[in-house]
């Protein structure tokens, strides 16, 4: 039986994942052993939870550049405060994870608010965001590295369960939330919708204003827990938390199989794109590739996934 290009297309990615932990391992054995492989889990676990929230905005054909400035300021920011303000011996510090969370969706919910209501393309309101939100951390902060203090904050990124960071296994509960979200829901559905076709949507009874500003804010809510992930890891808050997540995110994405023009590729295609993006870059570092060559082979890669994700016909300007 012929298998059909398109067939070819969707496990490309899963088929170069198989392919670059072979090639890498041939190169160096270790890099398959279990050690590597939890350290590889570990540095792909803020970096998939930021991707997932970034994969229901793509998938709607739009985009967000607010990343880093939501990091910055409605997570990063916040934590580094509460998770100081521990007293009398109550792990006050944990409470990070809900002001986080609730400041991060909020974030989101003024930049789809904003691109919704006032009819700016998302590209322009999330990248100006992201701005606004990286100056008001900075001037919060006055420039300076905020400690974090509590080691119950600490213990997400530092602590392990069965030998395996507690931060990898928050990765995956926010997978499975992002599946659940994305196939066992309405917003999910819709979401997926607007992507194939918004007149299409708007002409079937979905309120794609409700869509997107919800999409927003969930995104934003993921972002909160990456920054949370993030900050635990580094032991500090800053406002250059966020700093490089965007491009890492977006990539991942774009990596996993989900087109950019939306209404194609779903969460465990960003999975997949997640772990491409951290093989290669492990692999770069074991071969001893300087920094701006992986870079550049990093932005081939997705320039490759994005012409075989996006037909031709199918290019227009992102929503």
């Amino acid at each position: 039986m012929a298998i059909s290009k398109q067939t070819i297309v969707k496990a490309a990615p899963v088929l170069v994942l198989i392919g670059l932990c072979i090639g890498i391992s041939l190169i160096d054995s270790q890099f398959l052993s279990l050690s590597n492989l939890i350290r590889v889990a570990s540095a792909a676990s803020a970096p998939l939870v930021l991707a997932l929230g970034v994969t229901f905005i793509i998938l709607m054909g739009s985009i967000d550049l607010s990343i880093e400035g939501s990091m910055a300021f409605t997570s990063a920011v916040l934590c580094a405060f509460v998770a100081n303000s521990t007293g009398s011996g109550i792990p006050l510090g944990l409470f990070c994870v809900p002001v986080a969370l609730v400041a991060a969706a909020l974030f989101g919910c003024i930049v789809g608010a904003i691109h919704v209501y006032m009819s700016v393309p998302s590209f322009m309101v999330s990248l100006g965001m992201g701005f606004v939100g990286t100056g008001l951390a900075t001037v919060l902060l006055g420039g300076e590295r905020v400690t974090i203090l509590d080691q119950n904050v600490r213990a997400l990124a530092l602590g392990r369960w069965f030998d395996v960071p507690i931060a990898v296994y928050i990765a995956l509960l926010m997978l499975a939330v992002a599946w659940f979200i994305q196939d066992h829901t309405r917003i999910g559905r819709h979401i997926m919708a607007l992507g194939g076709g918004e007149d299409l949507a708007r002409a079937s009874g979905v309120s794609t204003r409700r869509v997107r500003l919800m999409a927003f804010t969930i995104a934003g809510a993921f972002f909160g827990v990456g920054a949370v992930l993030a900050c635990a890891r580094l032991g500090a808050g800053s406002a250059l938390i966020g700093s490089g997540q965007l491009f890492t995110a977006v990539s991942s994405v774009v990596v996993g199989g989900t087109a950019l023009t939306g209404g194609k590729g779903g969460v465990f295609n960003t999975l997949i794109g997640v772990l491409i993006v951290m093989v290669l870059n492990n692999g770069m570092i074991i071969i001893g590739l300087p920094t701006f060559v992986q870079q550049g082979v990093l932005g081939l890669v997705i320039i490759v996934a994005v012409l075989l994700n996006s037909p031709v016909r199918s290019f227009a300007v992102v929503k």
